[in-house]
């Protein structure tokens, strides 16, 4: 099995927002899916992107 790759340069320099909206949180995800394969979005964040009908990568 293969080691997620964590992009420590985009996590340092995109912290998420104190005290973030619900769709603060899902576009940070979204970017973080983008940028970083340390993990995918899962749970109740991909539950949120499908009900809004946002595209969730790697579903």
């Amino acid at each position: 099995m293969k080691t997620p790759k964590l992009n420590r340069e985009w996590h340092l320099s995109h912290r998420m927002p104190k005290n973030p909206t619900l769709q603060q949180r899902l576009e940070w995800h979204l970017e973080h899916a983008k940028n970083c394969q340390c993990r995918p979005i899962t749970g109740k964040f991909a539950e949120e992107m499908k009900k809004r009908g946002m595209s969730v990568p790697g579903i």
